[in-house]
């Protein structure tokens, strides 16, 4: 029995399908998560329409990568190039998924590698990505890859 192959590349117009369903699934699975509520109508950034897909990817300050075992779309992340104020440039990953069955073979690292590179390339000085504060697997796989908390945002709810 060969082993698997884990890859991340930057998607295409053929992913979009792919990616939506997974965009779909991402937004279900945080939305019940303390945060997620309120995460999916503010701080999502990645709209989970093809017209919203297609569009961030035909930007120059964006890209949409998918995560691939034996060449099949498991998983996707997104990132934007946000200027400073400063006029740096910083790295932003918006949405970061993995289908929870081909979670913990390295299909989120490559993906997040990429992400990283893409962000690297673009003369970010660094890279945020999001994690919901009881996701702890979120900001754990994070924290593997390097990424250390830099701000947390409190919230108190009014209704």
């Amino acid at each position: 029995m060969s082993a698997s192959v884990e890859r991340a590349r930057i998607a295409d117009v053929a992913d979009i399908g792919r990616v939506l369903e997974l965009a779909v699934a991402l937004r279900s699975e945080l939305r019940d998560l303390r945060g997620g509520a309120l995460w999916e109508v503010r701080e999502a950034r990645l709209e989970p329409t093809v017209d919203a897909l297609q569009a961030f990817m035909a930007r120059a300050d964006a890209a949409i990568v998918v995560g691939t075992i034996d060449d099949v779309v498991v998983g996707y992340g997104s990132l934007e190039v946000e200027t400073l104020h400063n006029s740096d440039r910083l790295g932003i990953i918006g949405d970061l998924y993995v289908e929870p069955g081909a979670r913990d073979v390295g299909v989120g690292e490559c993906i997040a590698e990429l992400l990283v590179d893409r962000a690297r390339d673009a003369g970010c000085i660094g890279i945020d990505a999001f994690a919901l504060p009881g996701h702890r697997e979120a900001k754990n796989f994070f924290e593997r890859g390097g990424f250390t908390a830099r701000a947390l945002t409190m919230h108190k709810r009014l209704t």
